[in-house]
């Protein structure tokens, strides 16, 4: 049985995200189903969807993941997800089957944890130090001082191995190239640092760096975890693009049977059936039947598409109102499906390029540090010829310059940054994405699900008499032709009561028709009904041998669209239209919301094609999009935003999701963006001086432990505060 598709109901839960769906794995005794969820974002929704699921006969658990969108289903090995999505459906949520073999298995957070638990351990560890210190330092001194040391490397020692760990694999990983990264400081900071401090506390020294190693890797873990707290855990998007093909397909045998197979064993001349509702499992040319396709997540027409015999479809769009026959003519890697996600595999290696900030300092302050404690242990031994003292230098240089205030810079602000804007409905995905769109200088619209909100809205209600319309709706409650659904919304808002009509039929791909009064009524298709075809978007109403009458649609404006246009404008950016849809409806939005420039009818590979040109042209630029056909252009922009009501595979090709339904806030992330890079440049600095301030007093021997301990607390505290300052 293949997926099948229905239009997005109202969720239940407004404002949140969604992802697509699929079974597992096929098990000999119990099923294993995954269904994706767009409308949960709450505990409510994971109350109603699990109940909903568990009352069903056959199914034996069903547990929600609110983080992926998902939810995991035991049950009899007979149940399908096509079985329960209209189950979801009549709750308020909506569904759909992936084939999760395409897509990894859903992994925990191990990393979130594991830094979490190793600047858990680190803190702990660097306070009960800290407390022995304090006794050292109130002037405790031989054997009593000499214990207090040897019981701080006990701590220290274990604590370092487990809390500093990715230091010590990133700094190999870079040194092992012959490379230098910001690690490396660290590591060798954190290294000499218990060298010298074991070698003093065998000594009897008075000097131990136990506390200043514990607090350096305390105040870093922190750092990388508030780095890593800004980014949404994202997947490949070429993955997921693979993801959404349908698993499996009904192949016609040589007796006309019907049999479900697995879409991989699809061999080319194959005939497949694919019924109302359901996607296409491969590309192909139709062959027997007549119904109509929506290519809009495909191409970003708003419009269904007439389908008929000697038609070429492609994979993954959806069958509307009857069933088809296909003849395979591409399977496998060689569907247009697979070829867009290779764009976007290809797109989203260009955009690991990009050097951010921290990475810019780090190639300059790296080797600078080694250099200057290098220099200092030289100058010391031979002005001293005193190993141990030069040591000691060395290792405070090391301590005091060690990348604390750095480490923090660039993800304290983003962290401050993100929260600013997840209030105003904007979630940051990218750990570069706040930097990136700093640099914004033009921004790439699409038109439909984007600028538009996608579909239809009736604009002539008020030009139909009241009979026409009770008539019209009639006809229109039996389709779920997007044109039919924004009639009968429309009309019963208004108050209309259908028409007693009998005989209601949907003629695939022409229409709905009936006997209304002994007359022959039909709503549909201008040329089905008589009429001539106009230049803007309407059903046909036909009522006996009258003439047909129009109801026109429009493709309603999404909130805020007209603002964003206009402040991204005043801004200084260029606004670009850039749509699937045809050349009329493109530039009519564009003179609608004053876009100079436009493109219409451009395919995913123009799209992605058009966006490298800018860039190579120099521009900057931001891509907000949401359909198939917007993956790879968003993924090869500098930057790109899709709406939280797009496509998951859109969702997780872009940097940043707009959580609501306005596009107010977009020109405000753009401005937080450019005052948080400021921020980090601000950090920056202040790192710079104190930097200027505590090297030459430890070049000079006057750096204590506590002193370097105080100067990188300190250091860090204030770049962290100035990022508070963004809330």
């Amino acid at each position: 049985m293949t997926a099948e598709f229905r239009p997005p109901s109202a969720a239940a839960c407004q404002g949140c995200l969604a992802a697509p769906v699929g079974p597992v794995e096929d098990a000999p005794k119990d099923a294993r189903i995954a269904l994706s969820l767009p409308g949960v974002h709450c505990q409510v929704c994971i109350t109603t969807v699990e109940h909903a699921l568990s009352d069903l006969p056959g199914v034996h658990s069903a547990r929600v993941n609110l983080t992926l969108k998902r939810a995991l289903i035991e049950a009899d090995p007979e149940v399908r997800a096509a079985d329960l999505i209209p189950v979801l459906e009549g709750v308020g949520y909506e569904a759909h089957e992936l084939d999760s073999g395409a897509l990894q298995a859903t992994q925990t957070d191990r990393a979130g944890r594991d830094l979490l638990m190793r600047l858990a351990v680190a803190g702990f560890a660097s306070m009960n130090v800290m407390l022995l210190s304090v006794s050292v330092w109130s002037g405790a001194t031989d054997a009593t001082r000499d214990m207090f040391h040897w019981i701080s490397a006990a701590i220290t020692l274990p604590a370092i191995a487990f809390a500093a760990k990715p230091f010590f694999v990133n700094a190999w990983s870079a040194l092992r190239v012959g490379r230098l990264n910001m690690d490396v400081p660290i590591v060798l900071a954190i290294v000499l640092a218990l060298v010298t401090s074991l070698w003093e506390t065998s000594l009897s020294g008075e000097h131990a760096y136990f506390d200043a190693a514990l607090t350096l890797t305390f105040f870093l873990l922190a750092g990388r975890y508030l780095d890593y707290r800004t980014r949404a855990v994202a997947r490949s998007a070429a993955e997921e693009l693979s993801a959404l093909e349908v698993p499996r397909a009904l192949r016609l045998t040589g007796d006309g049977q019907e049999e479900e197979v697995a879409v991989a064993a699809l061999g080319i001349g194959d005939l497949i059936r694919i019924r109302p509702g359901a996607r296409m499992p491969v590309d192909g040319e139709i062959t027997e039947g007549r119904s109509e396709l929506d290519r809009s997540l495909l191409t970003g027409e708003t419009l269904p598409v007439f389908a008929e015999p000697g038609l070429a479809v492609s994979a993954g769009e959806v069958n509307l109102t009857g069933p088809l026959t296909i003849r395979a003519t591409a399977v496998g890697k060689d569907t247009s499906l697979h070829r867009m996600a290779d764009l976007v595999a290809i797109a989203e290696s260009g955009r690991s390029r990009y050097t951010s900030l921290a990475d810019s300092a780090a190639k300059l302050y790296a080797p600078g540090v080694h250099i200057l404690a290098a220099l200092s242990f030289l100058g010391w031994y031979l002005y001293s010829w005193d190993v141990r003292t030069a040591l000691n230098i060395a290792a405070a240089v090391l301590i005091i310059t060690c990348p604390c205030a750095l480490g923090l810079a660039v993800p304290a602000v983003t962290t401050a940054a993100s929260g600013r804007l997840f209030r105003k409905g904007m979630l940051i995905k990218h750990a570069t994405a706040l930097e990136r769109l700093a640099e914004v200088d033009t921004v790439v619209f699409d038109k439909t699900g984007t600028l538009t909100a996608g579909t239809p809205e009736l604009t002539n209600l008020q030009d139909h008499a009241s009979t026409d319309l009770a008539v019209a709706l009639a006809l229109a409650e039996v389709s779920a032709h997007p044109l039919s659904v924004a009639l009968t919304r429309a009309a019963r808002a208004a108050g209309i009561v259908p028409a007693e009509i009998t005989d209601v039929t949907e003629v695939p791909g022409y229409g709905t028709q009936g006997q209304w009064q002994g007359r022959l009524v039909r709503l549909g298709r201008a040329t089905w009904v008589g009429a001539a075809q106009g230049s803007q978007t309407a059903a046909w109403l036909s009522v006996g041998e009258g003439e047909a009458r129009p109801f026109f649609f429009s493709d309603a404006l999404r909130p805020g669209a007209t603002e964003a246009v206009a402040a991204l404008q005043k801004a200084g950016a260029e606004v670009v239209l850039m749509s699937g849809d045809t050349t009329l409806a493109v530039e009519a939005l564009a003179r609608r919301l004053g876009i100079s420039r436009w493109v219409a009818e451009a395919l995913p590979q123009d799209k992605s094609a058009r966006i490298v040109r800018l860039s190579e042209e120099g521009k900057k630029v931001l891509m907000v999009g949401d359909g198939l056909n917007d993956t790879a252009a968003l993924a090869a922009a500098h930057v790109s935003i899709s709406p939280a009501s797009a496509l998951d595979a859109a969702r997780v090709a872009s940097d940043i999701v707009l959580l609501g339904q306005d596009l107010a806030p977009i020109p405000e992330a753009c401005d937080v963006a450019r005052k948080a890079t400021r921020r980090i440049r601000e950090n920056f600095r202040i790192a710079t001086v104190y930097n200027l301030i505590a090297v030459p007093l430890a070049v000079a021997g006057l750096a204590t432990p506590l002193m370097a301990a105080l100067a990188m607390s300190s250091s860090s505290i204030t770049v962290s505060l100035n990022a508070l300052r963004l809330r």
